[in-house]
């Protein structure tokens, strides 16, 4: 099997950005095979995690490819040889070469996450706007900020870059970056550790800027909710200041309680919208000039015409037009452009719920009346629940939309959605379901 990881290796480093690889996969070593299933070695929690987030479908795909049969993994972190549902019981991180960011609290802030690297449109204008002046404490009136946006948007690079700038300007003040999800599983181990009260004047008592990410996964999470709800009210009478990022808005978010929405709302709430093309020109420039890159006038404007769902759409298409012609010795013209562009939007395009209700209920097999039914029994509930999941994901259909399609109010099609995401964290099988129902949608093979 250890023949099998390094042919693996070799098909990634030609499948993704030579920085890319060297971070995050080069690392990973080939550790032994458990009733085979391919066990590989992390140096840390934080590579783990990355290389499961956004390359573990490759991996997978890969892995079929050069065995010829269906295979798994599972990545455990070197030291201790931890598995991947333990969780770091502290905050300690190694300091990265030129890293800025105070590693002590909480997430790395991301090094181009930053104002300078941020473009600035029409649609994100106000976003940008109230960040800086959080940031540069301009008003002692504003202390919150909630970002609102759908994903692939900037918001997390907003919310970073405010890190970002306190660090560099006030670099006594302690910057906290979290997920809500991992604020949750703190406060988890901090019951389990008896070390609660340790957790609470971490936040309470340590902090003097809370970067809270993704705020919607708390819906249903009543313990967590009551703690968060208590740490806001110290932070706020202290003239703390915070920013909160969402999908949606607070009282759109289900089963969140009264008080954390007052908070939530208690600040300025800015929304950003979609790029049009002239920003989306900008983006893409602004991308050549930090990567080094040399693209055409006309190809920059072909993506920018053509990819408009969103920031990160953009850069995985001018990713595929430079990496393609860099990997095959070609030049950057209007063909290559074209090929790239179809494997990123056409496909998309093609992708729509009913697609998407289809291709789950045949590898399950139960009926389109089953999904959509009333029934919670389980065996239709995880296909329903995994299927909403896919069409918040892969179309541009409202939540509201959404859940009407499955008999389910948006509120509960967020619910489920919700529960998707953290079972995919948490759950191997739920993980390799989603895992294979994306590489169907993504390959068109549905």
């Amino acid at each position: 099997m250890e023949a099998v990881w390094n042919s693996v290796k070799v098909a990634l480093k030609e499948s993704i950005p030579g920085h890319c690889y060297r971070m995050w996969v080069e690392p990973l070593k080939f550790s032994r095979t458990v009733d085979g299933v391919m066990v590989l070695s992390a140096p840390n929690h934080f590579s783990q995690k990355r290389v499961q987030d956004h390359y573990g479908t490759l991996i997978i795909s890969e892995l079929k490819k050069i065995s010829g049969e269906e295979s798994s993994y599972f990545i455990e972190v070197s030291e201790g040889k931890k598995s991947c549902s333990d969780k770091p019981q502290n905050n300690f991180q190694l300091t990265l070469p030129s890293e800025k960011s105070q590693p002590n609290y909480g997430r790395f802030l991301r090094k181009d996450f930053t104002f300078d690297h941020f473009v600035v449109g029409g649609n994100n204008e106000f976003a940008f706007t109230a960040s800086l002046s959080l940031a540069s404490k301009k008003n002692s009136q504003q202390n919150c900020l909630y970002l609102l946006s759908k994903t692939g948007m900037g918001k997390s690079h907003l919310s970073q870059a405010v890190g970002h700038h306190i660090i560099s300007q006030y670099p006594s003040d302690r910057v906290y970056y979290i997920t809500a999800e991992d604020f949750s599983n703190e406060m988890v181990q901090a019951f389990r550790n008896d070390t609660i009260d340790k957790f609470k004047g971490k936040y309470r008592k340590e902090c003097d800027v809370l970067l809270l990410e993704d705020v919607h996964n708390l819906s249903g999470k009543e313990r967590t909710q009551t703690e968060l709800a208590l740490t806001l009210d110290s932070l706020m009478d202290a003239d703390k200041k915070i920013i909160f990022s969402s999908c949606y808005l607070p009282g759109d978010i289900p089963k969140l309680n009264d008080k954390l929405k007052s908070r939530f709302s208690y600040g300025i709430i800015s929304n950003i919208e979609p790029p049009n093309f002239r920003t989306r020109v900008r983006i893409l420039q602004k991308k050549l000039l930090l990567n080094g890159f040399v693209v055409p006038e006309d190809i920059i404007n072909y993506l920018a015409s053509e990819l408009t769902e969103d920031v990160r759409q953009l850069e995985s298409g001018l990713i595929g037009v430079t990496a393609r012609s860099s990997l095959m010795g070609i030049p950057i013209d209007l063909g290559l452009a074209e090929s790239v562009v179809k494997n990123i939007a056409q496909q998309r395009k093609n992708i729509t719920i009913d697609v998407i209700k289809k291709l789950v209920c045949k590898h399950f097999n139960i009926s389109l009346s089953d999904i959509a039914s009333v029934s919670r029994k389980q065996i239709f509930a995880r296909p329903r629940q995994i299927a909403i999941y896919l069409s918040r994901r892969y179309t541009d259909s409202p939540l509201q939309t959404i859940g009407k399609s499955f008999n389910r109010y948006h509120a509960t099609a967020l619910h489920s959605i919700g529960i998707v995401e953290r079972g995919v964290k948490e759950n191997g099988s739920l993980r390799k379901q989603v895992e294979y129902f994306s590489q169907k949608l993504e390959s068109s093979k549905f």
